[in-house]
């Protein structure tokens, strides 16, 4: 059985979706089903690290999605021991 759902989105919001959902050859309502489901699939995936490919595929993801350097373990350290040693507010 199928549910109808109304989703209240504003005119840019609208326009953005449906311009994606005509790129990939869907319907709107299709592209935002499949938007609900990826999320879901994300969010399914983060919960579960099990396994040594759950992790690897998490730290993968995680490489993709972060821009930047980590800071070494000695700079961590010193921003640490100089917000101790200064007393900094919150």
């Amino acid at each position: 059985m199928s549910v109808r759902v109304q989703v209240i989105l504003d005119e840019r919001e609208s326009a953005r979706f449906k311009s994606q959902a005509l790129k990939e050859s869907k319907s709107l309502s299709a592209w935002l089903r499949d938007a609900g489901r990826k999320m879901l699939d994300a969010n399914r995936q983060w919960q579960k690290l099990t396994d040594q490919e759950s992790l690897r595929k998490f730290f993968q993801q995680t490489n993709e999605r972060e821009k930047g350097i980590e800071p070494s373990w000695e700079a961590h350290k010193r921003i640490i021991l100089d917000g101790f040693q200064g007393g900094g507010t919150l």
